[in-house]
């Protein structure tokens, strides 16, 4: 059985520190809460870092973990919101980007992330009063900590810009506005990680040594330090390891990155760790408890509807006769795009696309005619809550299979709960990374290797029928070359796409790379055209819709004096 660490409500007792006042009965703790002294054991330490590793699960609602569904992938273009216009509306109006700055779902996501940070803080400051403890084990911890955080705020940087940073020495009352730039004290903390935490850790589920540094290449990477960066990843190609101890590497087949029997795996850098089975979902995945097909008992989760691939998505698979992507864009185009059953019903007759495709997209969406995981063949329209709102299509990824159901993957609540962990950073967004960097530096032929390890395995996992036969014409082939520094820029943002889609990265790759406006345009008319309402009216505004707005409710409670709102809210 694997050793991970299992998040528990257990671990999320009071950790808040009693302060010293002048009055002597202000100095005696309230029943049922710990002082900073009596936590300040190894144990004590322990419980309080587990308590923040628990945030990556969310613990603050549909939209607030660190898988980043929407707010990455829907935001992104990967996926609709899906369901029906009724269901989680508050969430509409981002997705056309138009959020008001008193959304409910914002604050959501904000708070839950400060959540975290609180917790990295209060496990450094009992660190800096703990005694009889091994320099060893503090310094684990504290790398452990400052990982956390770095995550935790490299989520605020990425989805609100600067916002106010507190570290273990704030004092808890002073404001503290959003004027310092994130980045330095991202790649402080996850540099600190990086030359302190060991390779190998007691638990899978563990922050070690390569999984900072895989985050210290990333962060350098969006600040456009690419040299800094490819060191970083150089190293972690090299000689990273698991928290395990077991080399990093490819898994052989694409569906392992997303089971639950596969979790922790060697491509595997760092996951939020679930846990189901157990009759309760405290343990499981509550982030992802709405993206199942919509229906009933004989299709996973029982619920919602959410999340459902789009078009424009879909017919980024397609492949030419090399087996390589369509870079310019065609894919989109009457004479390429992939046949789907949108406007059929279920008793309609309908033959799937007999064209080139890349074998990721029936890894990655459900669409009719092709089985979906072990649950037979994906139906279409009767499996779909609204198929005008949302389209023919339903997400793939972080779903549980049949066989093991209620045992390793769903709880037995419906919506479905599952086991299956979330990979924050996997092997394969190391090696993409890693090739950017060599691109961006000049270095082709270095670039085209990454990405090419990336391609044969997923050249080497077709989705077979129950016969064994392949499901569909799969045919995708390495890159020999590329002709220039701009083909191969194309083809490692491609590869991003299809590689990582539904993975809460696309739209975060957009921003950074400059070209948000001019694709995510493109992409709202292209939905629109074929759904009946989600994107009436939508656009992306640059130098707007980059960034979330601060919540109001922040703003109301610090000054607009001291929290300064993003540009064009």
């Amino acid at each position: 059985m694997k050793k991970l660490i299992y998040i528990s409500l257990i671990a999320l007792f009071s950790i808040g520190f009693i302060t010293s006042c002048s009055d002597e009965f202000l100095e005696v703790a309230p029943t049922g809460a710990l002082s900073s002294e009596s936590l300040a054991t190894q144990g004590g330490m322990e419980a309080s870092l587990i308590a923040s590793y628990s945030m990556l699960l969310g613990r603050g609602g549909f939209f607030a973990d660190a898988s980043n569904w929407f707010w990455g992938s829907v935001l992104g273009g990967d996926a609709n919101k899906g369901t029906n216009a009724g269901d989680q509306s508050q969430v509409n109006e981002i997705q056309i980007y138009s959020p008001q700055t008193n959304n409910g779902s914002i604050l959501e996501k904000y708070s839950t992330t400060y959540e975290g940070i609180a917790r990295a803080n209060n496990t450094l400051k009992l660190v800096a009063i703990a005694e009889g403890i091994s320099d060893d084990v503090k310094n684990r911890i504290t790398g452990e900590a400052r990982f956390l955080r770095a995550h935790y705020y490299f989520d605020l940087k990425k989805n609100f810009n600067n916002t106010p940073y507190v570290d273990e020495n704030w004092d808890g009352v002073t404001p503290v506005g959003n004027n310092t730039d994130l980045w330095e004290p991202i790649t402080a903390d996850f540099q600190y990680a990086y030359d302190n935490l060991p390779g190998t850790m007691s638990d899978a589920g563990r922050a070690n040594k390569w999984a900072a540094g895989a985050y210290l290449g990333k962060a350098l990477l969006f600040q456009g330090n690419y040299a800094e960066a490819k060191a970083v990843f150089d190293e972690v190609i090299a000689s990273g390891t698991t928290a395990s101890g077991e080399p990093y590497g490819l898994n052989e087949n694409y569906a392992d990155c997303f089971r639950s029997p596969t979790d922790n795996s060697k491509e595997s850098v760092f996951a939020s760790q679930a846990a189901a089975g157990t009759g309760s979902i405290n343990n499981a995945n509550p982030g992802m408890v709405l993206n199942f097909p919509h229906g009933g008992s004989d299709r996973p989760g029982g619920c919602c509807g959410f999340f459902q691939p789009s078009s424009e998505l879909v017919n980024s698979f397609r492949t030419n006769d090399d087996g390589l992507p369509l870079l310019d864009g065609s894919y989109n185009d009457n004479s390429n795009r992939i046949k789907s059953d949108l406007g059929l019903t279920g008793s309609d007759e309908f033959t799937t696309d007999a064209g080139n495709i890349d074998a990721r997209l029936d890894h990655s969406v459900g669409r009719r005619g092709i089985p979906y995981l072990d649950w037979g063949l994906y139906p279409g329209f009767d499996w779909v809550r609204d198929q005008a709102y949302g389209g023919p299509y339903a997400p793939k990824k972080f779903i549980y299979y049949q066989n093991g159901s209620g045992e390793n993957d769903a709880t037995s609540w419906t919506p479905g709960y599952t086991a299956v962990n979330y990979n924050i950073i996997r092997f394969a967004d190391v090696l993409l990374m890693a090739a950017e960097c060599e691109i961006e530096l000049g270095n082709l032929d270095a670039g085209k290797d990454l990405i090419n390890q990336v391609r044969e395995r997923a050249k080497n996992s077709p989705v077979k029928m129950d016969d064994g036969s392949n499901a569909a014409n799969y045919n995708i082939e390495p890159y020999e070359s590329f002709a220039d520094q701009e083909e191969a820029r194309q083809a490692v943002r491609m590869e991003r796409k299809l590689e990582l889609s539904g993975e809460g990265h696309r739209f975060y790759d957009l921003v950074r790379w400059g070209v948000a406006a001019e694709t995510l345009n493109a992409y709202l008319a292209h939905e629109d055209a074929l759904l009946s309402s989600p994107f009436a009216g939508a656009s992306f505004t640059a130098n707007r819709n980059e960034y979330l707005p601060i919540p109001q409710n922040e703003i109301d409670l610090l000054g607009p004096d001291v929290l300064k709102q993003n540009p064009g809210y």
